[in-house]
């Protein structure tokens, strides 16, 4: 049954089961959530008067504050002056890493650029990285030292781009073939790694060790032959075993290695354990996992999905959102999923979407405060005809469209390919 109260009166533990505004109009990322910091509540403070919780799915108002009122009015929120500094190191345990996020209240970084200033930045450093990465995997294979300068110098190049802004190596991680899957692969992991330990508040100095443990975290396929990584059909058990053995491989290349930090093996050691256990190679479970092996593990699997492969057609950035947050618990940390939807945001860069109007358009960058009123290229009017030329449409300062005076909005995320529209076309990567 839901109850309303005044929103002085929230707690943690509660469970905001309606707000008295629409959700897309907040920062909240699910409509209905249980309170569980400082912070959620400050947000509900800032946007509601009041809230509706569900007393069966969380606590009840405490009787000591129901005399306060039902229509208190919401404290002032003031911008605090700087940014608070960040204190997250490679070894901080996702429980801390998490209590961090929940207790700051300001970004720990704030962009620094636009898309437009970084694109040609990012453009050069993913064309270094994707080099050395090739070099490495080569070097893997036969057997010789991994170049780990190299892969230090590539990956503090990046990143520095990400720090400024991520936006523009996001973009980079849309690029995608098939037949270079596990070069590739590696690079839109590490960018992924990095800017989602940009959003977790990690110092540089951790996200350039998260980088390389990033960038290097499938080396010991190079073990294994590509006729069997590529195996369109379904892999016998013998088969998956010795896929599996990536991982150990791996480790035992990075450990021996000169210049690789230790906290950086540990995004290839645990990529594939998962939070019940079901993962391997040690078939460890919660915070067992390490900080940077649950990020690896996430944005590892978050690419495989989104991707091609021999054997499976890769869905949308949002469907594959949408399904790993029906797998917390399961596979992931809850906490740590719903920070990497929030660092995506709803609509990640390169989703393909109708608009309320009927048009068609791509994801170019997120609203890193209104994740549900991100910039938009506009492709196609409603009627489905080319615009001519494109043009962006911030939906947070754009909310009516100018030529149907009509509410602008997403409606719906579209598979790529739909009315032959390719995203990565639309997005500044040439």
């Amino acid at each position: 049954m839901n109850k309303k109260i005044g929103v002085t009166e929230a707690q943690i533990g509660m469970y905001v089961a309606e707000l008295d505004r629409p959700w897309r109009d907040t920062p909240f990322l699910f409509q209905g959530f249980k309170i569980t910091s400082d912070e959620e509540l400050k947000q509900l403070a800032k946007h509601c008067k009041h809230i509706y919780i569900d007393t069966s799915q969380g606590a009840d108002i405490n009787p000591m504050h129901a005399a306060a009122g039902l229509y208190g009015e919401a404290p002032q929120q003031t911008e605090p002056e700087s940014v608070e500094p960040v204190h997250l190191v490679a070894e901080e345990s996702v429980k801390q890493a998490l209590d961090e996020v929940h207790s700051r209240t300001a970004p720990a970084y704030r962009d620094m650029t636009t898309l437009d200033e970084e694109i040609q930045s990012a453009r050069e450093v993913e064309s270094k990285t994707r080099h050395m990465i090739y070099d490495i995997m080569e070097d893997v294979r036969l057997g010789r030292s991994i170049n780990a300068e190299g892969a230090k110098q590539v990956v503090g190049e990046m990143t520095e781009s990400i720090v400024r802004n991520p936006d523009a190596m996001i973009c980079f991680s849309q690029l995608k073939n098939r037949d270079e899957y596990t070069a590739l692969h590696s690079l839109r992991v590490c960018i992924l790694a990095l800017v989602f330990g940009r959003h977790l508040g990690l110092p540089k100095e951790g996200l350039n060790v998260l980088g390389i443990g990033a960038l290097l975290h499938d080396v010991g396929k190079m073990k294994i032959s590509t006729e069997l990584i590529n195996k369109p059909g379904k892999l016998s058990k013998e088969e998956f075993e010795e896929i599996k053995s990536h991982v150990p491989l791996g480790v035992e290349i990075l450990d021996v290695a000169r210049g690789i930090p230790r906290a950086a093996v540990d995004v290839a050691r645990f990529h594939h354990e998962r939070y019940d256990g079901t993962g391997y190679s040690g078939g460890r479970t919660g915070q067992e996992i390490s900080l940077f092996g649950q990020i690896g593990g996430i944005v590892d699997c978050y690419d495989a999905i989104t991707s091609d492969r021999s054997y499976h057609i890769g869905m949308s950035s949002h469907e594959a959102l949408r399904r790993m947050y029906e797998w917390r618990n399961r596979n992931f940390d809850p906490g740590m999923i719903e920070q990497f939807i929030q660092c995506m945001g709803v609509y990640p860069i390169g989703s393909l979407v109708e608009m309320s109007t009927g048009s068609i358009g791509v994801v170019a960058t997120i609203n890193r405060t209104r994740r549900l009123r991100p910039k938009v290229v506009m492709v196609l009017t409603p009627d489905k005809r080319p615009f001519t030329p494109v043009k962006i449409v911030d939906l947070y300062h754009t909310p009516i469209d100018d030529e149907s005076g009509h509410k602008l909005e997403i409606s719906r995320v579209l598979p790529a390919g739909t009315h032959g529209i390719n995203p990565t076309d639309y997005l500044p990567l040439h």
